[in-house]
């Protein structure tokens, strides 16, 4: 079936919700008007001097906006008007802070093709990914070429940048056309200058190993560092430009091992000299689960810091946590201990002062926030810099040293850019006024953290909306399950923008009149790392759909709610999620939305055309099946609509088309939304709009009508 909906239905649906007698008191809105925050991103300070810059969201016009200390009053500075799903991402100021440069296009959350143009408008010829400079004074953008992921020179002359899997570099002015600086087999990427700006380390991509290269100019040879049958990645330089410290991990191969057993994912800490031939190993992480690669943001959040200090993150101790070691060797040093986690990890200019986000401060309900915090880089001496009840991060120190640029956030006020002083730490917000008056803030409830225990064992938290005032019968509820998995709701709005309309959504819901339960299942962040890396998961057996399941029985068991009229649904792996629920336990949850899930995990366990097969290689393709939704439509009974983007990067359409064939089958009632050009992250806000409206106006016919 089709999905159809028109504007009589959808009012006479909203007529119908206003007869229920809990409803009356309900504080309404629409979606399209809590979708109009502008949500800031790509936060950005020069090297030099007090200047800031970010950019808006702004209900699909993105544009660039700065600032600048002492006032840091906020100024637009690009003119893009229209909803045309164009991103803007790679925001930088040039060291002198003269210049911004930012890439327009593409979708940089994607899986594969993020510099691939999006074409939302349906375009006769699709937009292309473009590099851009513009004055920080003002004045029109200047195109420097198409390409992606560009590095600005300390110098503040030159933009590297990537462009066919090749580097090329550019002037900031514009003033000479781009060229190609050199060419490597494989594919190139993770360029940086060195301080002097002389020179460029990147990493060449092998396939089953990489290098890390130095190029100098066109008559020298590059020179290769340390080469060997590894993965050598995230290349930095030391502060005087002399050597080099890098993350080197085994290159692919070797006899197959089990899929089912958890396994340490080995990585190791290798400084060079540029004189040597050789790198020596400074660090390597200890042969245990949690002391694997990190898979948290940023990863191995690698600097070469003053002092001759190397700077990393590692989830050894069962957090992650920030370390720093002498670059002559010796014993790390952890900065961070305690139960909490370390996320958006940036170095002072100086190399003096690390500042980052992490779930922690004074509250025990900061382990559901993010609070801004610093540590010195050869101390544990970490403060949080803003305590309360908000949620701040990706936290920038300003090149003068006297302020850090944030992102605040409250339950109710979406996000902002906001500067504290490093003096006295007072939160100054940046930009309130592209907060529109229409907006609901006084409408939102403020969730309320939870806590259940699932039958295996694990504690699980969630975060519940309740409508607001009191209700005479029980009210309907859904459980919303987020995407990722590697992800964590919070007690606010998120900093990501993909659950930041998450929460605009559960917020809508439940100012219709739905108790909303998000819940933060296993796989997840923020807990730890037996819940972030459990066994059994995924395609090991699906064991976080316990969780999943564990939240529909605790909200059948709450006095306000009908346990007969409980929906699910979730984006991407919440859709996944969504898609098992309504497979496996269809009693429970009564009708579902299945927004771009993932519904055959056994291609992920494929290895076609080799004769070596892994000790437990059938066991696995049975458990990879059983972790399949699609292993358990003749069980499916519950109505679902499909919705799914058919330019998604993140999870091949094909996953939902295959579905529909094999419920249209079975007989199961079924609606789809089909959006055509647009990604995984709904690029054009009249999509996002789209597909949340469609999921609020299906939970109202198929659960507050259902008797």
């Amino acid at each position: 079936m089709s999905y159809l909906s028109t504007l009589k239905v959808g009012l006479f649906l909203v007529g119908l919700v206003f007869l229920k007698p809990w409803a009356c008191v309900a504080q309404q809105f629409s979606l399209e008007s809590i979708k109009t925050y502008p949500f800031p991103a790509d936060l950005t300070a020069s090297a030099q001097g007090s200047t800031i810059a970010w950019s808006y969201n702004e209900q699909g016009r993105r544009n660039v906006y700065v600032a600048e200390g002492p006032a840091f009053s906020a100024r637009k500075l690009t003119n893009y008007t229209k909803d045309d799903g164009q991103e803007i991402s790679s925001l930088a100021i040039s060291a002198d802070g003269k210049w911004v440069v930012y890439v327009r296009g593409g979708d940089h959350g994607s899986n594969w093709d993020p510099n691939v143009g999006v074409n939302v408008d349906n375009l006769p010829f699709p937009p292309r990914v473009e590099i851009w400079a513009v004055p920080f004074a003002g004045g029109v953008p200047k195109l420097l070429s198409d390409g992606d992921m560009p590095v600005i020179s300390p110098k503040s002359d030159a933009v590297a940048f990537i462009k066919n899997g090749q580097a090329w570099s550019v002037p900031i002015s514009g003033s000479a056309p781009a060229k190609n600086l050199f060419t490597s087999k494989g594919g190139t990427y993770g360029l940086e200058w060195s301080p002097d700006g002389s020179k460029l380390v990147f990493v060449s991509d092998r396939g089953d190993h990489s290098l890390i290269g130095v190029y100098t100019n066109p008559t020298s040879a590059i020179k290769w560092i340390a080469p060997s049958f590894s993965n050598d990645r995230s290349p930095r330089w030391s502060p005087d430009g002399k050597k080099i410290v890098f993350v080197r991990t085994p290159g692919s191969g070797g006899v197959p091992d089990s899929i089912l057993v958890r396994k340490h994912r080995p990585w190791a800490i290798m400084v060079a000299d540029l004189t040597l031939e050789k790198a020596i190993q400074l660090w390597k992480a200890p042969p245990t689960l949690a002391g694997s690669v990190p898979t948290t943001n940023g990863g191995f959040n690698l600097h070469w810091a003053a002092q001759n200090r190397i700077v990393y993150l590692s989830y050894e101790d069962g957090w992650p946590h920030l370390y720093s070691i002498p670059a002559t060797g010796g014993n790390p040093l952890l900065l961070t201990p305690g139960n909490f986690m370390v996320e958006h990890v940036k170095l002072s200019s100086n190399g003096q002062v690390l500042i980052f986000s992490a779930n922690t401060g004074p509250d025990v309900l900061d382990i559901d926030r993010r609070h801004v915090a610093q540590v010195s880089i050869d101390q544990a001496n970490m403060r949080v810099l803003t305590p309360g009840t908000g949620l701040e991060w990706t936290p920038v120190i300003t090149g003068d040293q006297a302020s850090i640029a944030l992102i605040s956030a409250t339950a109710q006020r979406p996000p902002l850019p906001a500067i504290i002083s490093l003096k006295d730490n007072p939160i100054k917000l940046i930009g309130s006024s592209q907060l529109l008056a229409s907006f609901p803030q006084s409408a939102l409830v403020t969730p309320k953290q939870v806590v259940f225990t699932t039958p295996d064992g694990f504690q699980v938290y969630g975060q519940l909306f309740e409508p607001a005032g009191t209700s005479s019968e029980k009210r309907p509820a859904i459980v919303y399950v987020h995407g990722g998995p590697q992800r964590q709701m919070l007690l606010g709005w998120h900093y990501s923008d993909y659950y930041a309309n998450a929460y605009a959504t559960n917020q809508y819901l439940a100012s219709l009149g739905f108790v909303v339960l998000s819940v933060n299942y296993r796989l997840g962040i923020g807990y730890g790392y037996e819940l972030h890396q459990p066994e059994r998961a995924s395609t090991n057996g699906a064991s976080e759909y316990v969780d999943i399941k564990a939240a529909g029985e605790w909200l059948a068991k709450q006095p306000s709610v009908d346990a007969s009229r409980i929906g699910i649904y979730g984006g991407s792996y919440g859709g996944y999620l969504t898609a098992m629920a309504l497979g496996r336990d269809s009693k429970l949850f009564a009708a579902g939305v299945d927004i771009h899930g993932v519904h055959d995990r056994t291609a992920e366990r494929m290895t076609p055309g080799r004769y070596e097969k892994a000790p437990d290689a059938e066991l696995a393709a049975k458990t990879a099946w059983e972790s399949s939704p699609i292993a358990y439509v003749t069980t499916w009974t519950s109505p679902v609509l499909i919705i799914h983007g058919d330019d998604d990067r993140n999870v091949r359409f094909n996953q939902s088309t295959d579905l529909i064939q094999r419920l249209e089958a079975k007989g199961v009632t079924l609606e789809t939304m089909i959006i055509v050009n647009d990604t995984h992250h709904w690029m054009k806000h009249a999509n996002s709009l789209k597909a949340g409206n469609a999921t609020a106006e299906y939970f109202q016919r198929k659960l507050k009508n259902k008797k």
